[in-house]
């Protein structure tokens, strides 16, 4: 009797039901026979027995199906949407890099000491980067304004633009769910389309008249940066939740003219010391 070792496991991909593994190795399996293949019905061919060591996984089709919000380009054998944000035929030819910083913590209405420290030291960290900004759009909430305030001491010149769309929400219900957050029904229903219009303004590719790639900064709020970071990666946005970012953070995405989209930090507060670091 064969002790089974199994060196793998295959598991449906999360986004569209794709196979990450496609076999695991075993223990000696007794020898099969039979034809070498059988028709598919298109007319492909598939080994109707497994070589030995080698245990064949459920077919795709039994994985489940591709989440309702992404929209697989037809015929590209692709789960990556290249007209995600619906500019593909803009020709930009410019960069565009996307620095979301969590506003700094607020305990009282005005923003505490250890807060203003924790924008003082990302404000330092923007201005060592040596960039030149263009611009910092901000939640016009209390916390963000004034995170916002102190960080432009070190951005001298960058302009301020102060909206409601980047605002602290409920974007949308996650997955899985937790027991101490609990949001009504109408929060998600209001403020999941307040953010997702945020998305959809802000986080695309360049212009097809801007000939220089753009360093923008977005001061706004834990649960917006992580629902737009799922949602730029075109990752599940359910998945929000499992990302966890400290006060002052600093988020970089960097958006290609092709639309193609990378994430170079999540987060990062390596600036602070460890005393001034905190999360809500």
């Amino acid at each position: 009797m064969s002790v089974r070792r199994a060196l793998a496991l295959a598991a449906c991909g999360l986004a569209g039901g794709s196979v990450l593994l496609s076999a695991v190795v075993v223990g000696k399996q007794p020898a099969r026979g039979g034809g070498d293949s059988e028709p598919r019905p298109g007319g492909s061919a598939v080994p109707s027995a497994a070589p030995p060591g080698l245990l064949l996984l459920p077919p795709t089709a039994s994985c489940p199906p591709t989440a309702g919000w992404i929209e697989r380009p037809a015929g590209t054998g692709s789960y990556w949407d290249s007209n995600w944000d619906r500019r593909l035929g803009d020709l930009a030819s410019a960069d565009r890099f996307i620095l979301m910083l969590s506003a700094s913590e607020t305990a009282k209405p005005r923003a505490c000491d250890k807060c203003r420290e924790q924008a003082e030291l990302t404000g330092r960290r923007l201005a060592s980067l040596g960039l030149k900004f263009d611009q910092i759009i901000h939640s016009s909430m209390t916390r963000a304004t004034e995170t916002t305030e102190i960080i432009s001491k070190h951005l001298p010149g960058v302009k301020k633009i102060s909206t409601d769309l980047l605002r602290e929400g409920a974007p949308i219900e996650p997955d899985p769910p937790v027991s101490h957050w609990k949001p009504e029904a109408v929060q998600y229903y209001e403020d999941g389309a307040r953010i997702e219009a945020a998305f959809r303004n802000f986080i695309h590719r360049a212009d097809a008249k801007q000939e220089e790639d753009s360093y923008e900064i977005f001061v706004c709020h834990a649960n917006v940066i992580r629902y737009i970071v799922c949602r730029a990666l075109q990752f599940p946005p359910e998945g929000w939740l499992r990302l966890s970012l400290n006060n002052g953070s600093i988020t970089h995405l960097v958006i290609r003219p092709n639309g193609r989209v990378a994430l170079r930090t999540l987060g990062d507060t390596g600036f602070m010391p460890p005393d001034k670091i905190t999360r809500t």
